[in-house]
């Protein structure tokens, strides 16, 4: 089963119901008189994502669609493919994962990383060198999003392993 933070957006927009909604707060007229606000929820899951803070439509769209992915990728484990992926192995460079966190291949990336890592214990040592960087580029990587990190502590203590700092 391929992962739905790593699917094509159009594929990922199939499984999904889209409300455009109002929103009140700054803006104005133009916000309170047009629907500029988009709430995404992925069927299957039940995860939901929105944004609302842009006077566009389509940007909060791109916005939710982002919050969507990555809140998939922290919310939904599936069975690790083939790892590293080929998206991954573009990103690292001397033992250095190249990504930002408001990239779009950060979601995607960071599912990869978190399948992975639940399905082998939560160690990282061992999962840094399958994802060809070192350790503390890995650990720098899932502190990216706060909540990765927070889930990788917590998935630790599941199975009495100290947690990371």
């Amino acid at each position: 089963m391929v992962h739905p933070a790593r699917m094509p957006i159009a594929d990922l927009l199939k499984e999904c119901k889209i409300v455009r909604t109002r929103r009140t707060g700054p803006g104005g007229q133009h916000r309170n008189k047009v629907e500029t606000a988009v709430v995404i929820e992925h069927l299957p899951t039940g995860i939901r994502a929105e944004a609302s803070e842009r006077r566009s439509q389509h940007v909060n769209h791109q916005l939710a669609i982002f919050r969507l992915r990555v809140k998939l990728a922290l919310g939904l484990r599936a069975d690790p493919e083939e790892c590293p992926s080929p998206e991954w192995q573009s990103r690292v460079s001397g033992s250095r994962i190249a990504v930002s966190a408001s990239h779009d291949d950060f979601p995607a990336l960071l599912a990869e990383v978190l399948d992975t890592l639940a399905a082998t214990d939560f160690e990282l040592p061992p999962q840094a060198v399958r994802f060809g960087v070192t350790t503390s580029q890995l650990t720098k990587f899932l502190k990216h999003e706060p909540e990765a990190w927070l889930l990788v502590n917590r998935g630790r203590q599941s199975f009495g392993l100290p947690q990371y700092h």
